[in-house]
């Protein structure tokens, strides 16, 4: 009995490896902080306490509702979102901005690598 559960065992590690949701386990969180120093660092910051800049502070953003840093000054599109900032609304986000949250202010066309948007997200999700 032991082989055939072996061989299922094999096999369902063999669907999970190439399914599409595989390549979110292999994100890069320190290239996606060379990628957000490089691409957003100029309008966030992501220091814990720290203020906000150009665009919100994005310390503990994975997880937060939209729109709801204390003191920064949101979009009505933002703060109407409704939504909380889960891995796969950040990757949306960073992959184009507008099509998630139509009518926000963020200058930002997005990142269209979805490799390099998902670890800006593992980087996003060590700030906690």
């Amino acid at each position: 009995m032991g082989r055939p559960l072996s061989k299922m065992f094999a096999a369902a590690v063999a669907v999970i490896a190439t399914s599409p949701f595989a390549g979110a386990a292999a994100a890069d969180a320190g290239n996606g902080k060379a990628i957000f120093t490089q691409s957003c660092a100029i309008c966030h910051k992501t220091t814990a306490g720290g203020g906000n800049g150009l665009g919100p502070n994005l310390f503990g953003v994975a997880g937060r509702k939209a729109g709801s840093a204390s003191g920064f000054a949101y979009s009505p599109a933002m703060k109407a979102a409704g939504f909380a900032w889960s891995d796969d609304k950040l990757t949306a986000y960073i992959s184009h901005p507008a099509s998630v949250v139509p009518g926000n202010r963020m200058p930002f066309a997005g990142v269209g690598d979805a490799a390099r948007a998902a670890d800006v997200v593992a980087y996003l999700d060590t700030l906690r």
